[in-house]
């Protein structure tokens, strides 16, 4: 495609004003490691709550909506839709503990929690395990979005595509540490929110598509626009909606859905002022990331349905796109062609505002664990701040390539979400449990991690039969369930004294604690702020309030304007319920 003059314009400028950013924060960045990493933990709920969200919103994230409704229409989106779940579990349980430990990363909980060399081990394996092994994978995934749209709309090669965004991304994300990409986020999820939802806009009135009543009754789409499957074919149901909604959400661990929260939605839980800022920012993402932004690309997806119904239709309109990496997930920068000049350098800023916005929280993340979990714990415990520093402005290049060469070898973005799910499966349980049952050890952990890697390893490059993704991942969480949980009564607890410290300092409910807390001093424990049937409420009207906006949005595009109403007053009533809750039990301090 030729982008115009002032496509270019938009597009450079956004790069400017990005760089900007960055040296803006990177004079403060650099005083401390904590400052680099957390921020000086004096970030507002709502410029957290806002990053979190930008970060999931990556550029490969439409990819894989468009690749799933292509396949099983609007309600195969339920295989990540269910992660809603675990998510209400994080803002009404977990974000407060997370905030209250005091932490600088998530991988420090394991030598509070845990005793022994064995909780040594596990926090530096993962430092490397999570921070380079997983996290380059993700970032590739990433990448490989962005190889695709700038393939299909810019027309340069993969290379190039890898070069160019990798040397912008890690100028500013190294500059100006959390901070920097904290302020980035937010101006880059407005950008990106205003690109796609204007151009859902544009595509749905082509003359090819013909405004949003003709879209939606169009044959092409026929049986694609429901939000729940056919539950009297258990064949489509069973995958799409059961397993994600039965197994899935607690059993899976995924970036950005951990069960019990972790890696980047933790580390913007432990910058927030204080506990309720943590708790507000984990349920505005939780409101942004499935009831606000979905349906743009959602539609965008249906619309390349009857503009390229088939892959052959996508071959014909772009011969030069490489066949190893030409997918369903292809539609979507397809779709984007169609755009005039003015809008499609918004749109094409917008998509690499999200790409940069993801890629760059990963580099910062995945720096955080190697230099404070791996560097300062076992190689140089006495460094400077100003050598930290500098040791995770390194990191963050190193990452950036490997990163870089790895997306060179992918080709498809529900590949690399399955494959992610599958290596997760199982240890979600864990994740959740850890917290109230004081049985679980490091054995537990370690075991988990190597059960769910091997059976993943195993189903992707070993296996030969006719097993389905989701028979795959069940299998998957019953094996390593079973593992994690028999290596837990045949190992040794973790020492009391420790089990006692973690407690006494967290303060979670004393279900699954009782042999720690009879020997902790009375005037050492403090009554819970909320019971955990308050909690438990709170995470039912949230599911109820986000999944309501999110179906009432969708009625109300599709004309059914009844469904619709009862959708959005059900949902408000349940979100205004809910903050309530949370201004009445959790203080600013």
């Amino acid at each position: 495609m030729n982008l115009s003059s002032f496509d270019w314009t938009i597009i450079i400028a956004f790069f400017g004003l990005t760089l900007i950013l960055g040296l803006i924060a990177s004079r403060k960045a650099s005083s401390s490691v904590k400052e680099y990493f957390l921020s000086g933990r004096n970030m507002p709920w709502w410029l957290l709550g806002v990053s979190m969200v930008a970060t999931t919103f990556s550029a490969d994230t439409p990819n894989l909506v468009t690749d799933i409704i292509r396949k099983g229409g609007v309600a195969g989106n339920w295989v990540w839709w269910a992660f809603l779940i675990t998510g209400m579990f994080t803002v009404f349980i977990y974000a407060k503990l997370w905030r209250r430990s005091g932490i600088t990363t998530d991988l420090e909980f394991y030598e509070m929690r845990y005793s022994g060399k064995e909780a040594t081990f596990l926090r530096g394996f993962r430092s490397l395990y999570l921070g380079v092994f997983f996290n380059v994978l993700i970032m590739a995934t990433v990448l490989l979005a962005g190889i695709k749209i700038a393939g299909v709309m810019l027309g340069i090669n993969p290379l190039q595509t890898v070069m160019l965004v990798s040397l912008i991304t890690v100028v500013y994300a190294s500059l100006g540490g959390l901070r920097g990409i904290l302020l980035t986020d937010f101006f880059q999820f407005i950008l990106s929110m205003a690109g796609m939802i204007a151009a859902a806009i544009y595509i749905v009135q082509l003359p090819e598509i013909g405004g949003l009543e003709n879209l939606i009754n169009h044959p092409n789409l026929e049986g694609k626009t429901a939000f729940f499957p056919d539950f009297s074919d258990l064949n489509v149901a069973i995958p799409l909606f059961f397993v994600p909604i039965a197994v899935q959400w607690w059993s899976a661990w995924y970036p950005g859905a951990e069960p019990g929260g972790g890696g980047y939605i933790a580390q913007r839980m432990l910058s927030a002022k204080n506990e309720k800022d943590a708790t507000k920012a984990t349920l505005f993402f939780n409101f942004a990331h499935y009831a606000l932004r979905p349906w743009p690309w959602i539609l965008i997806a249906l619309a390349s349905l009857v503009l390229f119904p088939d892959m052959d239709s996508i071959k014909q309109a772009f011969p030069a796109i490489q066949d190893g990496i030409l997918g369903d997930d292809i539609a979507f920068p397809a779709m984007l062609t169609y755009l005039p000049k003015g809008l499609l350098g918004l749109v094409v800023a917008a998509l690499i505002a999200a790409l940069m916005s993801t890629i760059s929280t990963h580099l910062n993340w995945g720096a955080s664990y190697f230099v404070h979990d791996f560097y300062v714990r076992f190689l140089n415990p006495d460094a400077s701040e100003k050598k930290l520093v500098s040791i995770a402005r390194w990191a963050t290049i190193c990452l950036m390539v490997l990163a870089a060469v790895v997306s060179l070898y992918l080709t498809n973005a529900l590949q690399a979400f399955n494959i992610l799910l599958q290596i997760g499966a199982g240890t979600g349980l864990l994740f959740l449990l850890r917290w109230f049952w004081w049985r679980i050890n490091a054995y537990s952990e370690l075991s988990a991690m190597i059960i769910s890697f091997v059976v993943a390893v195993y189903f992707e490059f070993i296996y030969s039969g006719s097993m389905e993704p989701y028979e795959r991942l069940i299998t998957g969480v019953v094996i390593t369930s079973i593992g994690w949980i028999a290596v837990t009564f045949l190992t040794r607890p973790t020492a009391k004294s420790t089990l006692k410290s973690f407690y006494t300092l967290i303060q979670p409910h004393k279900a699954g604690w009782k042999p720690v807390v009879d020997e902790i001093d009375e005037a050492l424990l403090y009554q819970p702020q909320t019971k955990i049937s308050q909690e438990l409420i709170a995470i039912f009207l949230g599911c109820i309030g986000i999944y309501s906006l999110l179906f009432g949005v969708g009625y109300l595009l599709y004309g059914d304007m009844i469904p619709s109403m009862v959708c959005l007053i059900v949902g408000g009533a349940s979100l205004v319920t809910i903050i309530r809750l949370i201004n009445s039990t959790l203080s600013d301090q």
